[in-house]
């Protein structure tokens, strides 16, 4: 039986693009589904008093290598963007709109890549219209899509259920009850799920 590990994730995340990354590795090894659930990383962040990286220097320059690390081993490109943190919520909105449809994985690689390979600004309209229809999606379906109040209401939904359960950053995954946050911990994903 195919189990399920639930994946919450904002574009904003370095540690939500590595580990997009490596889903198709935890699929295969685990024999698992990603249940995708989109939120929204500044609320999450608020909500539980923690503080976002850039807002400690030292923090920030160690992340970055960190990362860079972390990038290098998994033979993936990671640049950052000139500008980071932004405002995601149209852009997260979007992942909601698409989420069950067959325009959810290429709209994630679009705009992962679009943001941390080619520095492209998700909070410019016109940027993300780019992004949106290197994803076979329209610009106007795409702008209807994040307007409606469904779309809205379910990343609202999302973005508490995951504070709610105890999330504090992206990514957090969850396997049943058990908790795990960043892209460093997908082995021990892949181990709860491989014990079935």
């Amino acid at each position: 039986m195919t189990r399920q590990v639930e994946c919450f994730f904002d574009f904003v995340s370095t540690a939500s693009y590595l580990a997009w990354t490596q889903h198709a590795r935890l699929t295969r090894e685990a024999n698992a589904e990603i249940v995708w659930r989109p939120m929204l990383l500044g609320a999450v962040m608020k909500a539980s008093g923690n503080t976002p990286p850039p807002s400690v220097p030292a923090k920030r320059r160690y992340m970055r290598e960190d990362f860079a690390r972390w990038a290098h081993r998994y033979g993936v490109e990671l640049n950052y963007p000139s500008r980071h943190p932004i405002n995601t919520v149209t852009a997260m909105r979007g992942a909601v709109a698409y989420l069950d449809t067959p325009a959810f994985t290429p709209y994630l690689k679009a705009v992962f890549e679009g943001f941390w390979i080619h520095d492209q600004d998700l909070e410019d309209p016109e940027v993300l219209a780019r992004l949106v229809e290197q994803a076979g999606i329209s610009p106007q379906a795409f702008q209807e899509a994040v307007a409606r109040e469904d779309v809205k209401d379910r990343l609202r939904a999302n973005t508490d259920e995951a504070v709610a359960r105890g999330a504090f950053g992206a990514p957090t995954f969850f396997v049943d009850d058990a908790m795990f946050f960043g892209q460093d911990r997908m082995d021990f994903v892949i181990e709860a799920l491989q014990r079935g």
